[in-house]
């Protein structure tokens, strides 16, 4: 694991890509900071953190498009599956390297309160509790931006797909809100949403008739209950798109609030998805 840790990390320092997310990301951080802390005089770094957020949806591909779907390409992977490490070691070896990169800009990011201080009275414990909740935000966008590398061979269809993936999950609750919020309206989307849960354990068991199983049975019970209970889908979409949003948990640390079933959300979304992604190997490797 330590052998693919180091070669991942002197990947990243070798290459404009590493060099890129820091100097990308710490000039983000550090604009809103002077502009909403220093200059605006705003005593909480939360909301600089806050405004950064958005800018994962760029960051996050540009780090991971490349982790898994490069040695996919170069079939360079087959060398890493017949080594004596486990699977499970190298996948947590590469996303541990991208923590790291990651950690390199949150620990630059634990100077600034202390600056901010400086200039005013700073609640230090409420400050660093939002940087790490940031952390575990950003923890959980890299284990599904590795998952989704994983499942292909092309770094830019991979970076188009987080793209996507983390684009929606910071407006699904802006757009659930936007959606006709009558119990019909949410029995299709949620039948369309398992036919893709269907379509996703397929491409992770690649057992078809396991998957079809899966999207036969769930359709079935997702219609029963429509038809027994329809007053439940009223209103479901906001219910259920708020839950799927990682950046809507973060909004209570910046108000104060040390929320642990937000932590719990996001070591969840973090072990899930790297889970996932050895998952993925693994039927690859013995594909």
């Amino acid at each position: 694991m330590l052998a693919i840790y180091k070669k991942e990390m002197r990947t990243y320092f070798t290459s404009i890509v590493g060099y890129l997310f820091l100097g990308f990301f710490l000039a983000l951080i550090g604009l809103y900071f002077y502009g909403q802390n220093l200059r605006g005089g705003y005593t909480n770094f939360g909301y600089a953190l806050m405004s950064v957020s958005l800018f994962f949806i760029l960051l996050v591909p540009m780090l991971t498009m490349r982790i898994m779907a490069e040695e996919n390409r170069q079939k360079t992977d087959q060398l890493l599956y017949t080594s004596p490490v486990s699977v499970t070691k190298i996948i947590i070896g590469k996303y541990l390297s991208v923590l790291t990169m990651f950690s390199i800009v949150m620990l630059i990011v634990c100077f600034y309160p202390l600056i901010l201080a400086e200039y005013g009275n700073v609640n230090l414990k409420m400050t660093y509790a939002v940087i790490f909740s940031f952390f575990l935000m950003g923890a959980a966008y890299m284990a599904i931006g590795l998952f989704i590398s994983s499942m292909t061979e092309s770094q830019a269809f991979a970076a188009i797909l987080t793209f996507v993936v983390v684009i929606l999950s910071v407006f699904c609750t802006s757009i659930a809100e936007l959606l006709p919020q009558d119990s019909k309206m949410a029995w299709g989307l949620f039948a369309v949403l398992l036919l893709l849960f269907a379509w996703l354990s397929y491409i992770i068991m690649r057992n078809i008739t396991v998957s079809v199983v899966f999207g036969v049975v769930a359709e079935a019970v997702l219609f029963l209950f429509y038809r027994v209970k329809p007053e439940l889908f009223d209103g479901a979409l906001v219910r259920v798109f708020s839950w799927f949003s990682i950046a809507d948990r973060y909004s209570s640390f910046t108000y104060g609030e040390f929320d642990i079933a937000s932590i719990v959300y996001y070591l969840s979304y973090c072990v899930l998805f790297v889970f996932l992604t050895i998952q993925v190997v693994k039927k690859r490797r013995w594909a």
